[in-house]
Formats: C-alpha cells, structure tokens, sequence
C-alpha cells in the first residue's frame, strides 16, 4: 500500500500526459503561454503504463485520473486508457479536460473503456470566456460536453473556478445549465497554483461565498456527509434531489486529512501532493534500468513523508514552483 505516516492511503492516481495546454487560462498561466517540457523529458506511452501498471498491481491504486495540462492533445491517449483499463483488477479510469476536441474523441474513448470525465467550464459567455482564456472556443467546449454525454460517459461533471469581478455572477447560471443537460457541477476555489503567483486570498471567492450566491436562486440541502469519504467536493441536494451541486473548498475547507490522492507528473515525478515543493524521480530511475519493485519502493518511499496538509493558512507556505499545468490536476 501507499500508506503515509499518519495512516492515510492513497488509491486515486492523477497522471498528467501533458503539461501542454489549447488554453491560457489566467489562473493557471500567462496569455503567452509557457516554455513547455521538451519531448525526451515526457513519460512515452509505454512508460507511463508501465508505471500505472506499478500503481495498480502492486501498490493497489483503484482509480486513474488522466490529466495535463491537456491531455486530449496525447497523441496516444485512447491507446493509453485501453491498456489502463485492461489491467488486473481493473481501476476506474476517468479525465480531466478543458473540452477541446472533446466532440471528436469522447466516442473513442468510451469505446476504449474510460468511465467518466470532469470538463472544466467557468462561463458560458463567449467574451468571459475569451476574456479568461485567452482563446474563442467556447463553442468547442459545449460540444464537447454535449459529445461526453452522447457516449455514455456519465456523470458528465463540470469544474467550474469563480474569479471576483470576472464571472461570480454567472454562479445560478452555470448550476441551470447542468441541471437541465444532466451534468453534474462542482465548483472549485482558486488555489494558488498559477505560473504568475499572482494569487491572493482576498481576491479569492470563497465556498461560503458561492454556497450564499447558489441559495438566492436554489433551496440547497447538504448531501449525506458520512459518503462523502475522501472526496474533495460537499455535495448539496438542490431543490430536494435528486440532481447534486458540489463545491471544493480546497482552500477554507480543506480535506487534506483525508486525502487519498496521488501525482504523476508527465516528466515522470511523483508529488504526494499539490502543494508539495519535493519530488521523487521515477523517470530516471526506470531509464536507468531500476526494476519494477524498485520503483515500487521509490513510489512508497516518497508517499510515506506526505505531510499532514497544503499549510496554505500558515505564514510559511511556499507556492510550489511548478504551476497546475505542469502537475496535473
């Protein structure tokens, strides 16, 4: 097991194929973008498997979570998941994207075996949207969300990041747009995670804050919360149920005590958190011929001084130098 000193085991992989990214999103980089990780430094397909296949064979992870960056841009992304899902036992396989070409490839990839995907969606105005992403493909998004539900990959959920005087408004309208299409929302407090480190708590808008602008315009009830376990969202039952609202107070609410999460970094680095600022080098290691229990140890090694949470409320925390879309989220 992945089990750190103080008894928390993790089971929910994060593997980012990319930290190339169609979006400028201002919360995770500059307009002009980012120098991206050449191509030897990247995982190759068969490496990244080789490495999910540690996870869930020996080290029992139960869940993949495929993310960038962008990882609808992993030229080999449908292979990659096929083979996830053809592993004994078998996890749940899921995706986080931003939608973009998500229309052409959510058949694919139902077919292929994956379960689910989370896309992320903070408005649906077209200029906020440009306005906040520096890109006009709004469009591409929804279709993309459209195409998601169309395969079966259900829940289709929804990420959605509130930034004040940008799009707080568009809170009641994002939840009636999932309600009506069958999408399941979370909205998710900015954390501080973008390339500039330009974040700052006050500007931040809080889960208080979107739970009071989501009970203007819907009656919310808290979801069972013994369920809830170690996932990272407080669900809401809006309007009675049986349709769900959640919101991911990563930063005000934090749920690090039971977190049950683990990173893959497309360069081949395993982060036992977000937040951290070490790394363990799986990469060199396995180009330099280390067997597969090796990596295992290495994997364990760096999983066991997990610390107890991000820290972001004490005075000494640090930003972790690489920004989300070079974690993965």
């Amino acid at each position: 097991m992945l089990q750190d000193s103080f008894g928390r085991v993790a089971t929910d992989l994060r593997v980012s194929l990319t930290d190339r990214c169609n979006l400028r999103c201002s919360y995770c980089m500059p307009p002009e973008g980012l120098d991206w990780l050449p191509k030897p430094e990247l995982l190759t397909a068969e490496e990244i498997v080789r490495l999910v296949t540690i996870g869930v064979e020996r080290l029992g992870i139960t869940e993949v979570r495929y993310t960038g960056g962008e990882p609808l841009l992993r030229r080999e992304l449908v292979e990659i998941v096929a083979r996830t899902v053809a592993l004994t036992p078998a996890p749940q396989v899921s995706l986080t994207t931003n939608g973009i070409g998500l229309a052409r490839l959510a058949a694919p990839l139902a077919e292929a075996g994956l379960h689910r995907v989370n896309v992320s969606l903070d408005t649906l105005d077209r200029e906020t949207f440009v306005k906040l992403a520096h890109r006009d493909r709004l469009a591409d998004v929804l279709a993309g969300l459209a195409a998601a539900e169309a395969a079966g990959l259900r829940p289709v959920k929804v990420n959605a990041v509130l930034m004040r005087g940008i799009n707080e408004h568009e809170a009641a309208g994002l939840l009636r747009y999932c309600l009506e299409r069958g999408y399941e929302l979370r909205f998710i407090e900015q954390m501080p995670l973008d390339a500039q480190h330009g974040w700052r708590r006050e500007n931040m808008i809080t889960a208080d804050e979107i739970l009071a602008m989501l009970k203007e315009s819907f009656d919310l009830t808290e979801d069972d919360p013994v369920e809830r376990g170690s996932a990272p969202a407080e669900l809401f039952l809006v309007d009675g149920g049986p349709a769900r609202v959640g919101v991911i107070g990563s930063v005000t609410r934090p749920f690090c005590g039971a977190c049950d999460r683990v990173r893959l970094t497309a360069d081949g680095q395993i982060r036992n958190c977000l937040f951290a600022t070490e790394e363990s080098d799986l990469r060199a290691a396995m180009r330099s011929g280390a067997s597969d229990d090796e990596l295992a140890e290495r994997w364990t090694a760096a999983v066991r001084t997990k610390k107890a949470g991000h820290g972001i409320d004490d005075p000494s925390f640090l930003q972790p130098s690489r920004p989300m879309s070079a974690i993965g989220g």
